[in-house]
């Protein structure tokens, strides 16, 4: 049973992190503190012309809570940084293994695939079946 709640727990983080990523802003966002690691709420909607302060703010707090970006307060300030445990990690590792198995089929379906024009490399004048 705990792990069926694991698993929706699971799908539903990353359902949150994919909705986040919609978003072009949030995006443009994360691009940010992926090259400055951590950065402050201020200093990103600087960096982020398209939208306003309040705009970056609304952006930061659904990133935080899918799980793509984390929070850190000193004083007033508030500093973001990508989440490297959280969602962000999750949706790496899932679109990582979408892309391998695109890789897999797509290798096998130029494998499998018969030669071009019904040739085949014996067929060949150039003698490169032979070197082969």
């Amino acid at each position: 049973m705990s792990s069926d709640s694991d698993t929706s727990g699971r799908a539903e983080r990353r359902d949150l992190a994919f909705d986040a990523l919609a978003d072009p802003v949030r995006r443009e966002i994360l691009a940010v503190l992926a090259e400055e690691d951590e950065c402050s709420a201020g200093a990103l909607a600087e960096r982020i012309t398209s939208v306003g302060r309040t705009a970056v703010s609304t952006h930061l707090r659904v990133l935080r809570v899918a799980g793509l970006v984390t929070e850190r307060r000193a004083g007033r300030f508030r500093y973001y940084a990508v989440d490297p445990t959280g969602s962000a990690a999750e949706v790496m590792t899932l679109l990582q293994g979408l892309f391998q198995q695109s890789l897999h089929d797509v290798r096998a379906t130029v494998e499998n695939r018969p030669p071009a024009s019904g040739r085949t490399d014996t067929d060949r004048t150039d003698g490169a079946a032979e070197a082969g």
